[in-house]
């Protein structure tokens, strides 16, 4: 799975490369997150617009990933497309998110 990432500020920026988080991609997914998220930042947002495709075991990742950061800080997540938003949608995980259409104001020139 390839993730690209920047720090602005207090924030990290990770942006997903590849169309699909799959049962294939969710381990690596999970284990590339984990690296990015040691490094300490109050926020942490991850671009969704090139993911066309998530299943059961790419939201259990994205969970996870949320789950890791703790309870001080809250994986954000942006740019989901229609297909992925009604995956979060159905389960209700866009409850438990905060998703921006697009990435927050200052942070779209990132990358």
């Amino acid at each position: 799975m390839k993730l690209e990432s920047e720090r602005r500020g207090e924030i990290i920026v990770i942006r997903a490369m590849d169309d699909r988080i799959d049962a294939a991609g969710a381990i690596q997914f999970k284990e590339r997150m984990r690296e990015i998220i040691a490094e300490p930042s109050q926020r942490v947002v991850l671009d969704m617009s090139n993911i066309g495709f998530l299943d059961s075991s790419g939201l259990g990742a994205v969970v996870s990933v949320m789950k890791a950061l703790g309870p001080l800080r809250r994986l954000e997540l942006s740019g989901l497309t229609p297909t992925v938003e009604k995956v979060f949608r159905l389960t209700r995980m866009d409850s438990v998110f905060i998703i921006h259409k697009t990435l927050p104001e200052g942070l779209r020139n990132a990358g």
